[in-house]
C-alpha cells in the first residue's frame, strides 16, 4: 500500500503531465483522501471512459493509484476498468499475465471472474491463438448456458463466440452466437459501419449454414435494416424464407457476384428446395402433397422428389410419410419458424378452415344424435 505522499506526488505529477484533466486529479485526491471509495469509483469510471484518457499513463494510473484501494471497489466495477487499461499494456504477454492476475484478485465475484475470462479470450482471439479462445468457450459455455437470466457479461461472450466462430468458418455457430450477442446489445451503441459488416456477415450465414431454415428472425431484427445498400441480399433472404424458387433464379445474376454464394449454388439450390416444401406443407389444407405438386414447385424432376422429401425428414424438418405407389406425401408436421405477417395470414386462414369444418362436423352430431342414443 502506497503512502499518502505517494499518491499526491502521483496526482501531481499527472496534473503537471495533463493539465487539460486537471479537475479529474484534484478529485481523485481530494475523494481518496477522504477515503469516499464510492465516488471515487464513480470518478475514476468517468476518467477511463473519457475519449481522450487513453492519451495519459493508464497503466500508472493503476500501478501507482487504483492498486492502493482495489479492493475496496466493486469486483464487477474494477474489472470494467482492467478491461479499459489492459488495452494500454503494451504487450501480448504482458496484457495476459495482467488479466490473469486481476481474475485471480476477483476470483470469488463470478460475473467479474467471467468479464475477465471473456477479456482473456479476446486478447488470444485478436493475436491469432483460436485454439486458447475455444479452450475458454469451452470453459465459459457450460457457465452460460446455466444462466436464467441476462448478465452484462452475456454481450460481450456472445460477441466473442460470435467473431471466433466467423473466423473458424462455421456459418449455424456465428449466426446463432451474432443473433444472442445483438439481443444483449444496444444497436445505438455500435458504430454504423460495423453494424452494415455484421448484418451482411449474418445474412450470408443464414444462407450458407448448413442447419438454418428460419429466416424470419433475421429478417425481422433491426439490423436487417442496414443492409439498404445490399436490398439483393435481403430479396434473397426473402426468397428463401417463402422457398421461391422463381425469385431465386431472377436474383442469381446478382448473387453469383458474391464468392461464397456462388460457390455453394448446389447446397443452397438444394436449402431452397427444402424451404420450397415446408412451404407447401405449411400452407396444405391436409398435409398431403403429389410428387407432381412438389416438382412443379422445386422445378425438380419427379423422380428427384423422393429424395428431397427425404432429406427433410431426416433433418427433422417436416414429419410424416412417402406413398410411394400413389406418389404422394403426407406430412402431419411442419418445424417451427418465427412468421412474417403474409405467413401470419395464410395461418389465420388455415384456422379458419379448420374451425369452419369442426363446426359442420359438430352440426353432423347435433342431427345425428338422436339416431346414435337410440342404437
Amino acid at each position: 500500500m502506497r503512502t499518502k505522499e505517494e499518491i499526491s506526488a502521483f496526482l501531481k505529477e499527472q496534473s503537471t503531465k495533463y493539465p487539460q484533466f486537471q479537475q479529474f486529479w484534484t478529485s481523485f485526491e481530494e475523494l481518496h483522501e477522504k477515503r469516499l471509495w464510492h465516488q471515487l469509483t464513480v470518478q475514476l469510471l468517468k476518467f477511463l471512459e473519457s475519449p481522450d484518457a487513453k492519451n495519459t499513463n493508464l497503466v500508472a494510473l493503476y500501478d501507482r493509484f487504483l492498486i492502493d484501494f482495489e479492493m475496496k471497489i466493486n469486483p464487477l466495477t474494477l474489472t470494467e476498468m482492467v478491461v479499459i487499461i489492459t488495452y494500454e499494456v503494451k504487450e501480448y504477454e504482458s496484457q495476459l499475465k495482467f488479466v490473469e492476475k486481476m481474475k485471480e484478485k476477483v476470483k470469488n465475484n463470478r460475473e467479474a471472474s467471467n468479464l475477465c475470462s471473456v477479456l482473456m479470450g479476446r486478447l488470444k482471439l485478436t493475436n491469432g491463438d483460436m485454439r486458447g479462445v475455444k479452450d475458454i468457450l469451452g470453459e465459459l459455455s457450460p457457465v452460460f448456458d446455466e444462466e436464467t437470466g441476462v448478465t452484462p457479461i452475456h454481450g460481450r461472450y456472445f460477441q466473442l463466440s460470435s467473431d471466433y466462430y466467423q473466423i473458424s468458418g462455421n456459418h449455424y455457430e456465428y449466426y446463432r452466437n451474432a443473433l444472442r450477442y445483438l439481443g444483449c446489445t444496444d444497436l445505438s451503441k455500435i458504430p454504423n459501419e460495423e453494424l452494415q459488416k455484421r448484418a451482411f456477415a449474418l445474412a450470408l450465414a443464414a444462407l450458407l449454414g448448413d442447419k438454418i431454415f428460419n429466416f424470419g428472425e433475421l429478417l425481422q431484427h433491426e439490423i436487417i435494416k442496414h443492409l439498404e445498400k445490399e436490398k439483393w441480399l435481403v430479396d434473397l433472404l426473402n426468397a428463401f424464407n417463402f422457398g421461391d424458387l422463381e425469385a431465386y433464379e431472377r436474383l442469381r445474376p446478382l448473387w453469383t457476384q458474391q464468392a461464397d454464394l456462388k460457390r455453394s449454388e448446389r447446397n443452397l439450390t438444394q436449402k431452397i428446395c427444402l424451404l420450397c416444401l415446408m412451404e407447401m406443407a405449411f400452407k396444405s389444407t391436409n398435409g398431403v402433397l403429389s410428387f407432381t405438386e412438389i416438382a412443379e414447385k422445386t422445378k425438380l424432376n419427379v423422380n428427384e422428389v423422393e429424395f428431397l422429401v427425404m432429406k427433410a425428414l431426416s433433418l427433422g424438418l417436416v414429419k410424416g410419410s412417402i406413398d410411394e405407389v400413389e406418389q404422394k406425401v403426407h406430412l402431419t408436421w411442419v418445424q417451427p419458424r418465427v412468421l412474417d405477417k403474409q405467413q401470419i395470414v395464410s395461418l389465420r386462414s388455415k384456422l379458419d378452415v379448420w374451425c369452419k369444418s369442426v363446426r359442420e362436423m359438430e352440426k353432423v352430431l347435433e342431427s345425428k344424435a338422436g339416431d346414435i342414443i337410440a342404437n
